[in-house]
């Protein structure tokens, strides 16, 4: 089987030979594959820079992989050939040493970028002259906004804040984001760095916010890809089926995914297929845990037949941090050592044992170089040579937070239309919970120096004199003794604003949740201050993952709820302008909050997402759950009212079938249903008959407004085991009051309205398929006909 893993480009946090973990602290900026000849914070030198190799004593002349004239792929193998064996094992970890014969400067591999430039990992570093940088909402939040064109943007942002860093050398030029597994239970403690539950909206997602990070602006459309310039290098992670962390003594480490082939092609590989095909991102990362008892990291299918041969994939592949210890020392697979773990995965362990060939190693370099010269690293990107300073935390950039966190926010509830408060009228506010003065939980993990912190308190004191009480110690709000107090000032004030909430403590990295509820003594705080104010009372709750909060939902003295995620550094500008009515609210939930009772009824390690209705568990996320919930994905309200109208659409396709194409059998529930020809595959088929509609949004209220137009696909009748229904577009417009827009789709039919089948074909059925937009305010069927 090792014959066949030659896909792992390289390996994160492990060293060859002595499986020992690498120190994470950077010591000079040679770490970022500057020279010392280079000054900390003048402009950077770039690898075959000719100055550079005379200040080393060398002529750039003399190294082919300097020569411009030819190809990335040519100049990357001249390098790796000129290598020793012993070189090259020393460029295979996340700190890459160079090789000093031969002009190569020293590279670190490990930097993040999830929502934001973050100093995890060696790659990045903070200090005097760039003390921090934009810390834009957590992608949970940021997804809620539905909003493709913003989350492009926000990759922009932090790209260019990455490209100023680095040439200050203080950052790389490779960045391990985004996260884009798929929330498959309520429960997993990562939520906040995805982008939700439905596999379509997490892969447009990665599209975006990786071509934000990757774009080199006129480049995007390269006839060859493997030489197409990168701004920074993205990485899409953690592939795949990982969401289970640590959940009653259950650990990423040691846990076995048993996963269908069916969840796998339609939720667990969709949006990493997405990110690789439309995004042509340069990365993947593999993760920690076993798919149906293979390690992901270890596995040809996954890795070398579905990334390399399927997606064909411009970039190079690398394990999460200390997977092949974890492959040795935690799974335990097939009794390797750490050699075989990295044969078994790279091909490139202990060559002179025999394990592996010396090619194989080559070949992953020659990946890795490539994607280094795509990056300028070796010639320079000439138009990014001028960032510097003040490209990091800039006035625009800041802007562009604050407005993230406005878009993100979600009103939950708003009775009597008791949002947005007046200015006129409300003098002072009563701020009570745990996340009133909230900061760094704001900007949740993989967080680098956020530029400024404003908190909530800070924010909504611009509008009206704060009364602030902490109401709870802290999250876990254990001693119930700041409730009195919280009381009193509701009793004064002319509203109450409540920050309730979760935070890192309960929900992270390695922390899994037992619940959905609130912690500690939090209901009790919220209902008794509540029952004690005198004004209008609203809700604010920060959060990944849903919180069963049923009783806020029923509870008449609540008037108004908000869902503000963790809203980033400016956080409390964002909650404010909605509040008092700058901004109107039209985010909407990327996750299905649960009822409390959810986790009851099913351990987290179970994987399907179809109900197992021998074991009574139900079906998982929006497409397969038809239980009652507190609120349902894609839910969210405004402070104004839209109306749709479906002003054109296409109702019916005949596809032609060609000589060779034949029709493909589908499970039906009854076979009285089945139609002579349910279905054709179309797996990697080039079908491009296409519907289209157009729906005219009307803003019948008295405020502006952005409204998310959601569109649905329900298949048709009778088919056995699919989805209720399914995200296949969607679209944010802003509306004048009293104004209209009309909002146009198009969809390929193969793409949009396929169904996975038992057998993991990707199918077209027949028949009539549904159209939802919205939560079925419009629907209309698609009748697709094969002749």
């Amino acid at each position: 089987m090792a014959k066949t893993f030659c896909s792992l480009i390289f390996l994160c946090c492990f060293v060859l030979s002595t499986g020992a973990r690498v120190n994470h602290r950077i010591l000079s900026s040679s770490t970022l594959g500057l020279d010392d000849a280079t000054p900390t914070g003048s402009n950077f030198t770039f690898v075959c820079d000719p100055a550079r190799y005379s200040s080393l004593g060398l002529e750039a002349s003399n190294f082919a992989f300097c020569d411009t004239s030819l190809s990335y792929e040519v100049r990357a193998m001249d390098l790796v050939n000129q290598m020793t064996l012993t070189e090259k094992v020393h460029q295979l970890g996340n700190k890459a040493y160079g090789v000093p014969r031969l002009g190569l400067a020293e590279y670190e591999w490990w930097s993040e970028a999830l929502h934001g430039v973050s100093n995890v990992g060696p790659g990045t570093f903070y200090d005097d002259l760039i003390p921090g940088s934009t810390s834009f909402p957590t992608v949970i939040t940021t997804a809620a906004a539905f909003n493709e064109s913003l989350w492009k943007v926000i990759g922009q942002a932090v790209s260019t804040e990455a490209r100023a860093m680095y040439n200050l050398g203080r950052a790389g030029l490779t960045y391990w984001s985004p996260n884009i597994n798929v929330v498959r239970d309520p429960r997993w403690g990562r939520a906040l760095e995805t982008p939700g539950e439905d596999p379509y909206v997490v892969g447009r997602y990665a599209v975006n916010y990786v071509r934000g990070l990757q774009d080199v602006e006129g480049s995007e459309n390269y006839t060859d890809p493997n030489s197409r310039p990168l701004k920074v290098s993205s990485c899409c992670k953690h592939y795949a089926a990982y969401d289970v962390d640590n959940w009653k003594g259950v650990e990423r480490y040691t846990f076995d995914a048993r996963v269908s082939e069916q969840d796998m092609v339609e939720t667990f590989l969709r949006p990493f297929e997405m990110c690789v095909k439309d995004g042509d991102v340069s990365s993947i990362m593999c993760s920690y845990n076993r798919v149906n008892g293979i390690p992901t990291c270890a596995d040809p299918k996954l890795l070398n037949q579905t990334i390399r041969g399927d997606w064909d994939l411009h970039g190079y592949i690398v394990s999460d941090c200390d997977s092949l210890q974890v492959m040795v020392d935690d799974h335990k697979w097939l009794g390797d050592t750490k050699e075989d773990a990295v044969a078994q995965t790279l091909k490139a362990a202990a060559v002179r044992q025999g394990k592996v060939r010396e090619a194989d190693i080559d070949k992953s370099l020659n990946y890795l170089y490539v994607v280094l010269m795509r990056l300028g690293f070796f010639d320079g990107i000439p138009q990014y040579n001028s960032f510097g300073k003040d490209d990091v935390c800039s006035k625009e950039n800041i802007e562009l937070a604050t407005e993230a966190a406005r878009e993100g926010t979600v009103l939950l509830k708003n009775e009597n239309d008791s949002l947005p408060l007046s200015i006129d009228k409300v003098k002072t506010l009563a701020v009570v919970g745990p996340h009133s003065n909230a900061t760094s939980a704001m900007i949740g993990n993989y967080a680098g120096i956020p530029c400024q912190f404003i908190t909530p308190i800070d924010g909504l004191s611009k509008f009206a004199k704060v009364d602030y009480q902490m109401g709870c110690s802290d999250v876990a709000c254990k001693n119930e003794s700041f409730i009195f107090p919280a009381m009193e000032a509701a009793k004064k004030a002319d509203a109450t604003i409540i920050f309730a909430g979760i935070d890192l403590s309960i929900e992270a990295e390695s922390l899994d949740r037992d619940d959905l509820l609130l912690p500690g003594y939090q209901t009790q705080l919220i209902n008794q201050v509540a029952g004690a104010a005198s004004g209008p009372v609203v809700l604010v709750l920060m959060s990944a993952g849903g919180v069963d909060i049923s009783f806020a939902k029923r509870n008449e003295n609540i008037k108004s709820i908000l869902w503000v995620g963790y809203p980033g550094e400016e956080g409390g500008n964002a909650i404010a302008d909605v509040i008092f009515g700058k901004y109107n609210p039209g985010g909407r939930l990327p996750l299905t909050w649960h009822e409390a009772g959810y986790v009851d009824m099913l351990p987290m390690t179970s994987m399907p997402l179809r109900p197992i209705d021998s074991l009574g568990y139900p079906g998982r996320t929006y497409k397969f759950f038809n239980g009652s919930t507190v609120y349902p994905f894609g839910y969210g309200l405004s402070y104004t009212q839209f109306t749709y109208n479906l002003t054109s659409s296409t109702r019916s396709l005949d596809i032609k079938l060609e000589k060779y194409q034949y029709c493909h059998d589908l499970g039906y529930k009854s076979d009285s249903f089945k139609p002579s020809c349910p279905s054709i595959r179309v797996d990697n088929s080039e079908y491009n008959d296409r519907f289209e509609f157009e729906v005219e949004v009307q803003n019948v209220g008295t405020k502006d407004g952005s409204e998310v137009v959601i569109v649905y696909a329900k298949p048709p009748e009778g088919i056995d085991e699919s989805y209720i229904k399914q995200v296949i577009g969607f679209q944010r417009v802003f509306v004048p009051a009293g104004g209209s827009e009309k909002v146009k789709f198009e969809f390929n039919a193969s793409k949009s309205l396929q169904v996975v089948d038992f057998n993991a074909y990707s199918v077209l059925p027949s028949g009539g398929h549904t159209i939802m937009i919205g939560d079925d305010i419009i629907s209309f069927p698609v009748q697709i006909n094969f002749c």
